[in-house]
């Protein structure tokens, strides 16, 4: 396989660094960036050198445990398969709880190298209590491996617990290797980011005007599932991510969009939404389906527009086709808002459009996260216009709704919406009853990260 430039600088030091005696490694890249080559790379030389004899792949899901087997397979045909004579095996974090004596009695008396994706959902060290992926890996694997190589996207977990296998100088965590988006950006590893945040300049709520979406959550009991909820408002965003991927497959036929949506009611509303509305081919993906993984590669192969997903296509599925997302989800953790923005940053070779663009509500900590993204590329001007769509686009659903354009002066932003006066809903949520609604026009945020415009 053809290394980038990271990628075998990473190798090399890889390598050189258990030679010297150590057997910990901890990579951190960017999704989308090309982790899995890099350590089957760094698999393949320890094995070829003599230095393993057998490399166990353990990740968080199936769909990342296949695509491992792919990439260890192209690298080392003759080595990693599922044939007699074969040194390696992808499994998933859940089989480590179901292992017996047997499978791992093979690898007692023999060198064995690890490879942890995703490690940050391995939790432990210290005093803290692991989770059970967590211990059986301190407890178990830990203790017949000769060598670690640990690799994550995003290297810190939501509840602050430190990662299993990881090392910390104080409460900083110890990496071997980073590979930061500002190089995979400037280097063309990466799409550049575009994130477009979509507010409303007045949310009533119980007969009171509010100013932002962030105004009303904060000063109501209106809850922000309750936006995702709202018709009107999640037709605006799915408006604004057709027009960007019609756009961008006006030069890249095969360009497709994801929606991130909060439960299964919700995907199949917005499924039907963009196929009634607005007239998209659509592939739905949950737990729920028989075979999930049978669905997202045929989607990955596909000429499929939009495939809806309830927490199936958040970190390390690899559509390198997916340009667009729509981040419509009550989770809102730096942690999964990052692993679903890589999962538009993975860049081909054949395509024209280099960014990649999630679209998502002006929530407070979606905002936050937005802005230390940003921060991470700070170089150039991070504005630029949209297009507003026409009256007669296909896209525009009715003619009580108004096109508005606005440039705001202050901080870089640029405000396009839609101006409705019979947008009203009552929540279907029971669990508060408040009558609210958005009678102003959505406007959008643009933070666009490394413009070269």
């Amino acid at each position: 396989m053809r290394l980038r430039n990271w990628q075998a600088d990473c190798s090399e030091k890889a390598v050189a660094h258990f030679k010297n005696g150590s057997s910990n490694f901890f990579l951190v890249s960017p999704p989308g960036t090309g982790k899995s080559v890099t350590v089957a790379e760094i698999a393949a030389r320890l094995y070829e050198e003599g230095l393993a004899d057998l490399i166990l792949c353990i990740s968080p899901s199936a769909e990342i445990r296949d695509g491992l087997y792919r990439t260890f397979n192209k690298r080392m045909p003759e080595s990693f398969h599922k044939g007699l004579g074969t040194v390696g095996e992808s499994i998933t974090y859940q089989r480590l709880l179901s292992l017996d004596a047997n499978f791992l009695a093979a690898a007692r008396n023999k060198r064995l190298l690890v490879i942890c994706d995703e490690i940050h959902h391995c939790s432990g060290g210290g005093e803290s209590i692991p989770n059970a992926w967590g211990r059986k890996m301190l407890e178990h694997i830990l203790d017949l491996a000769t060598y670690t190589v640990c690799m994550s996207g995003t290297p810190w977990r939501t509840d602050q617990l430190p990662i299993a296998l990881a090392k910390y100088d104080q409460e900083s965590l110890v990496v071997n290797y980073q590979y930061t988006l500002l190089q995979a950006v400037e280097e063309q590893v990466c799409r550049q980011p575009v994130l477009c945040l979509v507010d409303n300049d007045d949310c009533r709520v119980d007969e009171k005007n509010y100013r932002s979406i962030n105004e009303a959550l904060a000063k109501t009991d209106l809850m922000y599932r309750q936006i995702l909820e709202n018709d009107p408002a999640i037709k605006h965003l799915l408006r604004l991510s057709i027009g960007k991927l019609n756009e961008i497959r006006a030069h890249t036929p095969d360009a497709a969009g994801l929606v991130v949506s909060h439960s299964i009611e919700h995907a199949h509303r917005i499924k039907r939404m963009l196929e009634q509305t607005f007239n998209q081919s659509v592939q739905l993906v949950s737990y729920r389906e028989k075979n999930p993984q049978k669905i997202i590669e045929q989607f990955r192969h596909g000429q499929t527009q939009w495939i809806v997903s309830i927490g199936m296509i958040s970190e390390g599925t690899d559509i390198p086709r997916l340009f667009v997302c729509c981040h419509i989800t009550t989770i809102r953790t730096e942690l999964y808002f990052r692993q679903v923005l890589g999962r538009v940053l993975r860049l081909r070779v054949q395509d024209q459009s280099s960014e990649g663009y999630l679209f998502t509500f002006a929530e407070p900590q979606l905002k936050c996260f937005s802005n230390r993204i940003q921060s991470e590329l700070p170089h150039l001007d991070v504005l630029r216009k949209l297009k507003p769509i026409p009256q007669s686009s296909p896209l525009t659903e009715t003619s009580t709704e108004t096109s508005v354009i606005a440039v705001n002066r202050g901080n870089s932003s640029f405000a396009f919406g839609e101006q409705s006066h019979t947008q009203s809903s009552r929540t279907p949520d029971k669990t508060a009853d408040i009558c609210w609604s958005f009678r102003g026009a959505f406007r959008e945020e643009i933070i666009r990260a490394m413009s070269q415009i």
